[in-house]
C-alpha cells in the first residue's frame, strides 16, 4: 500500500526578509551565535506584517528561524564537504550543515533583542549568521526546556571551533576611531575573523601572506595571514568603504 501524499511538491512563501551585517556570503560565521556583535533586521512583509501576528513574541529571547539559502545554486549532492573536517573529507548531506541541500531550507538560532510594529512589523536581532536578502519562511520561539538537549551528540562537531588572534594595523585603527559605530564593528570584525573565514584548504598554506577582504557593512576589511613559529594570526592591515562593483 502507498501511503505517499498525493502532492509531491510544495510551495513556500517567504515572511519577509532579512537586512544584516552581512552583505556578502564570504566571512559568515558557519553557525549562529558565533558573533553576537552582529546585528540584523527581519522586515516582515504583507500580509505576514501584522501585529497580531507576533503578539506575545516579546517574551521570548531567542527564536528560530527557517529560511532559504537563496544564494546556493538549485542542485544538490548526497556527498558534500564539510569546512569543520578540513573540506577535504566527505559525509552525507543531511550528515552536515551545508547549503547545498535538496530544498535549499536553513534554521537558525538568533537573539531578540526588540521588535517594531510603528510601520508593519521588524524584529531586531542579534548574533545573525544570514546574508542581506536572506528569504525567512517562518519564525518560531526558543524553548530551552524542549531544545537543549545537554547529553546529545554532535559528531564531527563536538565542540566549539577554536578561535585564532585577531591584531590590527595602526592605520585599521585609525580608521575605526573616526566611525561612530567604531565599538561595534570592532568587535564584529574580531568575531567574524577570529572564526578564520578563509577557505579550508588555505588555512593549511602556512607559506602564504595573501591579503584577504570581507565585506561587513558598509566596509571591506582587508586582513593578512601572520606566521609566528606555529601560529597563525590574522592581522586587519586596512578598513575601505565598500565600492560598488
Amino acid at each position: 500500500m502507498d501511503d505517499a501524499p498525493n502532492s509531491e511538491h510544495f510551495t513556500l512563501t517567504p515572511i519577509g526578509h532579512v537586512v544584516s551585517d552581512y552583505p556578502d556570503k564570504f566571512g559568515i560565521p558557519r553557525q549562529p551565535g558565533l558573533a553576537p556583535a552582529a546585528d540584523a533586521r527581519l522586515v516582515l512583509t504583507a500580509p505576514y506584517n501584522d501585529p497580531l501576528a507576533v503578539r506575545g513574541l516579546e517574551d521570548f529571547s531567542h527564536l528560530w528561524l527557517s529560511f532559504i539559502f537563496h544564494q546556493s545554486p538549485e542542485r544538490w549532492s548526497p556527498l558534500v564537504r564539510p569546512p569543520r573536517l578540513g573540506g577535504n573529507k566527505k559525509v552525507g548531506v543531511f550528515a552536515s550543515r551545508s547549503t547545498h541541500r535538496p530544498n535549499r531550507l536553513g534554521l537558525s538560532l538568533v537573539r531578540l533583542v526588540g521588535i517594531d510594529t510603528q510601520h508593519g512589523v521588524t524584529l531586531q536581532l542579534q548574533g545573525c549568521d544570514l546574508v542581506s536578502g536572506t528569504p525567512v519562511i517562518d519564525i518560531k520561539p526558543y524553548l530551552p526546556w524542549a531544545e537543549s538537549e545537554p547529553n546529545a551528540l554532535a559528531g564531527f562537531a563536538p565542540e566549539t571551533p577554536p578561535l585564532m588572534d585577531v591584531t590590527f594595523h595602526p592605520a585599521a585603527l585609525d580608521t575605526l576611531a573616526q566611525r561612530q559605530d567604531s565599538a561595534t564593528l570592532l568587535a564584529l570584525i574580531e568575531q567574524v575573523l577570529s572564526q578564520d573565514p578563509r577557505p579550508a584548504y588555505k588555512q593549511k598554506d602556512r607559506d602564504s601572506e595573501r591579503l584577504y577582504g570581507v565585506r561587513l557593512r558598509d566596509v571591506d576589511v582587508k586582513f593578512c595571514p601572520r606566521q609566528n613559529g606555529e601560529a597563525t594570526t590574522l592581522e586587519v592591515m586596512a578598513i575601505e568603504p565598500y565600492a560598488e562593483q
